[in-house]
């Protein structure tokens, strides 16, 4: 599970252009692994003390994931959004 954590709590009411823009980016690069099956979720959390994002995906290893952190758009952007990574490890899902 990925947990992105934007910049400020007020966010994303007072984005900034720049920031429009890399989410803009981060969103394209999420919908891409989505649609190659890595993302099996993704997308916003309404939690009342400030907005995060989360995202499932099916990788091989960690390796896999951190890659994929390293090359989101919101975080080379370098400018304020953590990540982190949790694995999740004898997962169940529906049949």
């Amino acid at each position: 599970m990925f947990k992105l954590t934007p910049p400020r709590p007020t966010f994303p009411d007072d984005m900034t252009g720049q920031e429009g823009k890399v989410m803009t980016e981060h969103v394209e690069f999420w919908e891409d692994l989505a649609e190659r099956r890595i993302a099996v979720i993704f997308g916003p959390v309404a939690d009342p003390n400030g907005v995060y994002g989360i995202a499932i995906l099916e990788v091989e290893d960690e390796n896999a994931a951190y890659n994929i952190r390293k090359n989101d758009p919101a975080i080379k952007a370098n400018i304020g959004f953590k990540c982190e990574i949790y694995p999740m490890h004898g997962l169940v899902l529906r049949k």
